[in-house]
């Protein structure tokens, strides 16, 4: 026996499992694991929503906001434009088209690049918005299933929550009739 006993003793001595130890440096413990990263994605939501606990409300912000959204209309509503100058006086359409093309390709450079740039911040100022938004559904979320809960247990209140549905059997039992004095006096006297 003493020697079985040092024996486990070497192994799963000191409140130590060398064995479980051992296991985890090839493998990880999916436990430690899961928690770890249920701890992340709460930190992760926790800085998301962070972000965006910033709500804009001051006139400035909201002339801004509606200045921001003139370029885009405007760049579409200029080009249209363009078709309709081309078709209704072509001599003065070509006569800009030239000026245009006597424009340096630097320039061109230039004001892809600030289009791009406007464009691309607007595109990530939006998805940060719909980021936002999903967030918030997410802390919704326990609420709703909440809700939930409670209008299915007052289901079971409703009116036609004893509805027979398809079952001959029990429609038949409801419509028989039982033995009612009331009724019974009230037919009589219509007789």
């Amino acid at each position: 026996m003493g020697m079985i006993e040092r024996f486990f003793s070497v192994i799963f001595g000191g409140g130590r499992n060398v064995v479980k130890e051992t296991a985890e440096v090839f493998f990880e413990n999916a436990e430690a694991g899961a928690g770890r990263d249920a701890t992340l994605r709460a930190q992760a939501l926790q800085q998301h929503s962070s972000e965006f606990a910033v709500q804009r409300q001051g006139g400035f912000d909201r002339f801004m906001d509606g200045v921001n959204r003139l370029p885009r209309p405007a760049l579409a509503l200029g080009t249209l434009g363009l078709f309709v100058a081309a078709m209704v006086d072509p001599i003065w359409f070509a006569s800009r088209m030239q000026g245009i093309a006597l424009v340096p390709e630097p320039l061109w450079w230039l004001l892809g690049a600030i289009v791009s740039f406007y464009f691309g911040a607007r595109h990530q100022l939006k998805s940060q918005e719909f980021q936002k938004s999903i967030t918030e559904t997410m802390a919704r979320v326990p609420q709703v299933v909440e809700n939930t809960r409670v209008l299915k247990e007052l289901a079971a209140q409703a009116p036609g929550v004893a509805s027979t549905g398809p079952d001959a059997s029990l429609t038949l039992e409801a419509l028989e009739l039982e033995n009612n004095p009331a009724l019974s006096d009230w037919r009589r006297k219509r007789a």
